[in-house]
């Protein structure tokens, strides 16, 4: 597949569809920066395989869609299924990961003898050398976390911790749950009778901001979350 399109895909009902699709825009649609569904695809057809041109059948789409709207499925498609990326994509992707998190370490960590912040050409230039391999879809927090720990031994590096207790109530607990452990390390765990949970989490000082607001988003407001004294 050239690079000038590529493919999102959806298995549904054990039926594959395959859509074509121009590599910019639709990364722009799935991460809402554009709404037209028409400049994204290269064709308003539905494939069953892209590559080799085979379509797919009336009879399939509404199976699958209940419709044979190639644009009602394809929004569905690029919501839902996966994209494949281009390597420059990928390349991108991987290199504001890094900068987002080389950004955290020099915010969040201070040299302990000096108690500074390390500039971020010096934080770079350590991770070179530990050959991290950095993960575009992996939290920022996560990744700094291991990052730092692989780091001292070259570079001395102090995080500020904090305790957070959090509680969830039942209707988000389980969607909420993978979030916490991104934010940080899961000090109580405990589920309630009632479905809910509640526990502890050790976390940078710096994240509690941004996890408030996650936390915020993924409850509607009505998840509690503390600093312990």
């Amino acid at each position: 597949m050239s690079e000038k399109y590529t493919i999102a895909r959806l298995t549904k009902d054990d039926e594959h569809f395959e859509i074509l699709v121009k590599p910019d825009k639709a990364l722009d649609y799935r991460t809402g920066k554009t709404s037209r569904i028409t400049e994204v695809l290269a064709a308003e057809i539905i494939f069953v395989d892209a590559n080799k041109g085979t379509k797919v059948s009336e009879e399939q789409m509404n199976k699958a869609f209940e419709t044979t709207d190639p644009l009602k499925i394809a929004d569905e498609i690029l919501k839902k299924g996966t994209l494949q990326l281009t390597t420059e994509q990928r390349r991108k992707m991987v290199e504001d990961k890094r900068k987002q998190i080389v950004d955290f370490i020099s915010r969040q960590a201070v040299d302990p003898k000096t108690n500074l912040p390390h500039p971020p050409l010096r934080i770079e230039n350590a991770m070179e050398q530990i050959r991290y391999q950095i993960d575009a879809h992996k939290p920022v927090e996560e990744q700094a976390r291991d990052i730092v720990k692989l780091l001292r031994p070259i570079l001395p590096l102090k995080i500020e911790q904090i305790s957070v207790s959090v509680r969830i109530p039942a209707a988000y607990s389980a969607r909420a749950y993978g979030s916490l452990k991104s934010a940080g390390e899961i000090k109580q765990d405990n589920w309630l009778s009632d479905g809910s949970w509640q526990g502890v989490i050790e976390m940078a000082a710096g994240a509690y901001a941004s996890f408030l607001n996650k936390l915020g988003d993924i409850t509607k407001g009505n998840g509690e979350a503390k600093i312990l004294s």
